[in-house]
């Protein structure tokens, strides 16, 4: 399966784990959870899903990769301590606390997360040493004498032999008591995760062409060659800062990522026409509705390289408001519950202290931050949304104070006022949005008519989830008859093919 059909399994699978009867007892048994045990090539996202799981059920996440660690760290160090055996002390040999048991412990000290995911990476390629506390800790949920508290998923991942000359197969006995899923690279699944992380346009144009570049893993007289979905996320990364430093990416910087000397050769060739088109084809005034004729001649006549870039710049300029939208939209959301709850606080309880209440409320909301940020609960866009909440609660209480607010309603009225200011602002951030994706449908028909590159940008659209729901919230004509079309032709297609099949 590819990589996100495997994080709806163990999110899935969590789940199950957690539920609980009316008698507080888990309803799957804590020895009856099989660890699960996630197969895949390096670099295809293992670690990274974990963290979302982690994060969209708000349990607590401990990683380890336990090819770092010696027999000791992972199941502790032996000391002697004494035991009355039939009224006579003996001498026995107990064990310090596992690191990684205690790193659990601490994080539920910390975040007051009682329930998580125990990631153990690399738990194929353990030293001669280890390999029976490894199957010891999947077969019992055991680090030497200490148990993995209840509640707590254990996730174990591994490379396959193909790519790591230090794997050992595990015996049929531990197999039989865990859920194994496989995993397999697949470039349309990474697609929709690479949109909503912001992964640079340039990366994902030249992929869209050569999807086979993806992942590639080969051996040579000189080692292994290879491309993988990290590489990309972090060269794309790289790019990013380098093109806020001035700085070029070129082939020197691209095979540090890149790790196959032919892909990082031609995509570094790929990336300067990118630039170039970039350039030329002025994007923002196009999508400010300043269509040259000229540009648009010229985006007609190029080659499919060049028409599939300026596709995807179109899409990247717009997934960058899209997102810019959706981060506003959640931080009016989060502030609408806020005000909501003053409106019958500052109406009752609290109606002669709204200046003191707003402090409370801003206080409790920064430990809510602090407390979420703390416990790995935020992804780096939540804390952004959650750190500009912030900041307009604090000019809240400063404007109030300003203006010597003493009473209940008077204060919920300002606090409205300065609500809807924003929302103001909001809305004509949306409207900007909107127009933007229009003047794209303007140029994408003036420049290639029906053609696969307008297939290309619907089909794109419908793969990021900010560009998904704002075309929820904003009605565009030419988007549901283009998308209609291409799911008949899709649907008609598919008919074709099973018809030939038969």
């Amino acid at each position: 399966m590819n990589i996100k059909r495997a994080k709806e399994e163990i999110k899935n699978t969590l789940q199950a784990y957690l539920l609980k009867n009316d008698f507080g007892e888990y309803e799957i048994p804590v020895m009856a959870q099989r660890p699960i045990l996630l197969i895949g090539a390096p670099g295809i996202g293992k670690t990274q899903i974990m963290e979302q799981i982690s994060r969209e059920c708000q349990v607590g996440l401990v990683a380890y990769t336990i090819t770092h660690h010696t027999r000791q760290s992972a199941i502790g160090l032996p000391f002697i301590s004494k035991k009355l055996f039939d009224g006579e002390e003996k001498a026995v040999t107990e064990y310090t606390m596992s690191e990684i048991v205690a790193s659990i412990y601490e994080k539920i000290e910390a975040a007051g997360l009682r329930e998580g995911i125990l990631f153990i990476d690399e738990i194929n390629c353990v030293s001669e040493t280890l390999a029976p506390a490894m199957l010891q800790f999947l077969q019992c949920k055991t680090f030497g004498s200490h148990k993995i508290p209840d509640g707590w998923l254990i996730v174990a991942a591994g490379n396959p032999p193909e790519y790591n000359k230090s794997v050992r197969e595990f015996d049929v006995v531990t197999m039989d008591r865990v859920k194994k899923i496989e995993v397999e690279p697949d470039f349309e699944a990474w697609k929709e995760y690479a949109y909503n992380a912001g992964v640079h346009p340039a990366v994902l144009s030249y992929l869209n062409t050569r999807p086979k570049y993806f992942y590639r893993m080969e051996s040579t007289v000189d080692g292994k060659n290879f491309a993988t979905p990290r590489g990309w996320e972090d060269l794309s990364r790289m790019i990013a800062v380098y093109e806020k430093l001035n700085k070029e990416v070129d082939r020197e910087v691209t095979v540090q990522y890149i790790q196959h000397p032919q892909i990082a050769r031609d995509f570094a060739n790929y990336l300067e026409l990118f630039y170039k088109y970039r350039t030329d084809y002025q994007i923002d005034q196009v999508l400010s509705g300043k269509i040259d004729d000229i540009l648009v001649k010229k985006a007609a006549h190029a080659s499919f390289d060049e028409r599939l870039s300026v596709t995807g710049l179109l899409l990247s300029r717009l997934n960058t408001s899209f997102k810019r939208v959706l981060g506003q939209e959640k931080e009016l959301e989060s502030l609408f519950g806020i005000l909501k709850e003053a409106k019958e606080v500052l109406s009752g309880a609290q109606k002669e202290q709204p200046v003191e209440y707003m402090e409370d409320v801003k206080m409790s909301f920064a430990m809510d931050l602090t407390g979420k940020k703390k416990a790995g609960l935020l992804s780096r866009e939540q804390e952004y949304q959650m750190r500009n909440v912030l900041d307009t609660l604090e000019g809240y209480v400063m404007k109030l104070k300003k203006a010597e607010v003493k009473e209940g309603g008077q204060a919920f009225d300002l606090l409205k006022e300065w609500f809807n200011g924003k929302k103001a602002g909001y809305d004509q951030e949306f409207d900007k949005t909107s127009s933007m994706l229009e003047y794209a449908f303007d140029f994408m028909e003036s420049a290639f008519g029906g053609g696969q590159e307008l297939v290309i940008f619907i089909t794109e659209l419908n793969t990021g989830y900010p560009a998904m729901h704002f075309l929820q919230q904003y009605f565009c004509d030419r988007y549901h008859r283009y998308n209609k079309e291409l799911l008949c032709h899709e649907t008609a297609k598919e008919l074709l093919d099973r018809i030939r099949d038969l």
